[in-house]
């Protein structure tokens, strides 16, 4: 009780209790028995940081040995945060593990190929130019052309594209299809309909073994074809819901955007159509679950994973 206590008090997320050091740091205060008393705000604020900082560096330094004796690959990954600034993270990988070298906000330059170029270089020259053998950045045309760059300017450095960015560009094409893309809108207006409704998302919500519907992310393409999965797999309540004496009197159903989506939603080639887009795109989805998994090396089961993806597609 005393650590929800603290924990309610200060509103701190209860996923804290997941971290793996939540444990441990129970056993030291444990060990130091009745009266102990815990770091002030000063001690965390400062000299705790600093310890912790310069242990994190001794960690890195650790890393260092490693990169001379097996070589190491530099990492590129460009994203966008919640304020819309185009960043690029660098990150260095080696057998031991991957370190993250620095982020550089890239929204005040232009970032073609000569630009990206310069900037991997200098990360190059941080880490060594002869203990880095390998560049990964994603499949952007800017990028490639960098990389090519690089391995001119570094000819013991190869180039390859992310295989999680190469795998959102195959649905991203998929889902540009004009049929894709009409099935999609569709499939969302019915999620877009049932939570905008507050009769539609209680009725639902009281069957049993429900669970929410996904619904697509701007971002990430692989969401389009989550979210018609999770739509085919409401199939049953959604007919059920728009053929019940309940909703037919409800003044919704009346309404023009009611009468389109209870059209959609008892139309058979839309689910058909759902349906063979799930089975087609399953196999690229759970070989992106793996390259894009961070529990092991993925690269060893991109050949075989996309033989296998494109045999499940025939």
């Amino acid at each position: 009780m005393a650590i929800a206590r603290v924990l309610f008090e200060r509103c701190v997320p209860i996923n804290f209790v997941n971290s793996i050091y939540y444990q441990p740091m129970i056993d030291a205060i444990a060990s130091m028995g009745l009266g102990y008393k815990g770091p002030s705000y000063y001690a965390l604020r400062c000299t705790l940081l600093q310890d912790m900082k310069n242990e994190v560096r001794l960690l890195v330094d650790s890393y260092r040995s490693v990169w001379a004796d097996t070589g190491c690959t530099i990492m590129g990954d460009g994203w966008k945060d919640s304020h819309s600034r185009a960043l690029i993270n660098f990150l260095v990988y080696c057998p031991k593990g991957v370190s993250f070298i620095k982020s550089v906000d890239a929204s005040d330059f232009v970032t073609n190929a000569q630009t990206l170029c310069n900037l991997f270089v200098e990360i190059i020259e941080f880490v060594g130019p002869n203990n880095v053998v390998h560049l990964v950045t994603d499949n952007g045309s800017n990028y490639k052309a960098a990389g090519r760059l690089i391995s001119d300017k570094f000819y013991h450095i190869s180039w390859s594209p992310c295989a999680a960015h190469c795998l959102n560009l195959i649905l991203k094409d998929i889902a540009d299809m004009p049929h894709i893309e009409s099935l999609a809108d569709r499939a969302s207006s019915i999620s877009v309909f049932v939570y905008n409704h507050k009769w539609t998302l209680g009725w639902l919500r009281k069957q049993p073994k429900w669970t929410e519907i996904i619904r697509p992310g701007p971002t990430r393409f692989a969401t389009t074809f989550i979210a018609l999965k999770s739509i085919y797999d409401h199939y049953h309540e959604l007919q059920t819901m728009v053929t019940s004496r309940d909703f037919n009197l409800w003044s919704g159903s009346k309404s023009k955007r009611g009468k389109e989506i209870k059209d959609i939603v008892l139309d058979k080639m839309f689910w058909n159509d759902c349906l063979i887009i799930i089975k087609i795109v399953s196999p690229l989805l759970r070989l992106l679950r793996i390259v894009d998994s961070d529990e092991k090396p993925a690269l060893g089961y991109v050949y075989e994973g996309m033989y296998r993806a494109r045999k499940g597609i025939k």
